[in-house]
């Protein structure tokens, strides 16, 4: 099995389960708790309306979803650059289904975990529904 900061080679699903596991493992020692991973929203495996990588709760009882990036380096702009509007509205979409369950919603945020090469940037409230 990949994992991050290998030489070898990986493909784009190794890249992203390693991401996921390094992201989740950093914000469990940050103190959030984990809800959910790979929250999916959508008719069918290939017809995805929405997912949510990793749905955490923080200390506070916020909840945190979180949308993990890979990247091998910096081109392109890097991971987080990579979170388009589109995208954002596929996450949104997603939380908003995931909140259906709660009959008073606690608070929430979207967060990003960008990780460019062996570095990884926690982008706690990277965006809002508004």
């Amino acid at each position: 099995m990949f994992k991050w900061g290998s030489r070898s080679k990986p493909d784009r699903a190794e890249i992203g389960l390693a991401g996921e596991d390094a992201a989740l493992a950093h914000l469990q020692r940050a103190g959030l708790a984990l809800l959910e991973r790979n929250y999916r929203v959508g008719a069918g495996p290939a017809r995805r309306a929405g997912e949510v990588d990793l749905i955490m709760r923080a200390a506070d009882g916020t909840l945190v979803f979180v949308e993990v990036r890979a990247r091998a380096g910096m081109s392109h702009g890097g991971a987080a650059a990579s979170v388009t509007t589109r995208k954002q509205q596929r996450l949104i979409y997603a939380a908003q289904h995931y909140l259906l369950r709660h009959a008073c919603p606690p608070p929430c945020r979207f967060d990003v975990v960008a990780l460019d090469g062996d570095q990884l940037t926690w982008l706690q409230g990277a965006f809002d529904t508004g």
